[in-house]
């Protein structure tokens, strides 16, 4: 990833796509490399290159977000999809993920949340909003599974953290250990339960039923 993030914006409305263009161009350190109408456009541009982050609807013709977000995910795993879309419904939600997508916000976000979700996304984090993050916790873990491939109890703590949306230092603060440390309880994590980014994580933690524990 480049020092500035490079995003593509996919949406349907032409009022929201330029919106979004025009609002992203107001943040320092994101660049937008195109704009989709439908998701056959967007993953035509991550196939051209220079993109970091696709900031993606989920409702649009041709070929919907979710597709879109399979495709890109698949065949540009150093691209990142952040969903941004009026839908926090369960299926929605749980679609998307399953999709591939690493964060999920809702059109409510102002500028500062979508500029912070971008950055974060970019760098392998997943970010949620506070009202997709409740639906999660009360919606996508129809149970808790026994078997967490060999975690130890701390990180089995460290991974609900990060289903949280806790950042590496807000876990070192919260469990009074060092940045260095959290990373390597990450690392042997992620090694554990075969998770690629924190999305790959989240998605875990819920599906265990560690992350509502």
């Amino acid at each position: 990833m480049s020092e500035v993030i490079r995003v593509v914006v996919a949406d349907d409305q032409q009022v929201v796509r330029e919106g979004l263009v025009a609002l992203l161009g107001l943040l320092d350190g994101i660049v937008v490399t195109g704009a989709a109408a439908n998701g056959v456009e967007a993953v035509d541009l991550v196939a051209q290159g220079a993109v970091d982050v696709v900031l993606m609807d989920l409702k649009m013709p041709v070929l919907d977000g979710v597709q879109a977000t399979a495709r890109i995910t698949a065949g540009f795993p150093d691209v990142a999809v952040l969903v941004l879309t009026t839908y926090a419904d369960d299926d929605s939600i749980a679609t998307a993920l399953r999709a591939g997508a690493r964060g999920y916000l809702t059109k409510d976000a102002g500028r500062a949340e979508i500029g912070a979700a971008l950055r974060s996304t970019a760098a392998g984090q997943s970010t949620f909003d506070p009202e997709v993050s409740r639906r999660l916790v009360a919606g996508l873990s129809p149970g808790r599974a026994k078997d967490t491939d060999g975690l130890t109890a701390r990180e089995t703590e460290v991974l609900r953290l990060i289903a949280q949306g806790l950042s590496n230092p807000e876990i070192a603060g919260r469990l009074y250990i060092s940045e260095a440390t959290v990373k390597t309880h990450i690392n042997n994590t992620f090694a554990k339960i075969g998770a690629r980014h924190r999305a790959e994580a989240v998605r875990y933690a819920y599906r265990k039923g560690i992350a509502d524990n």
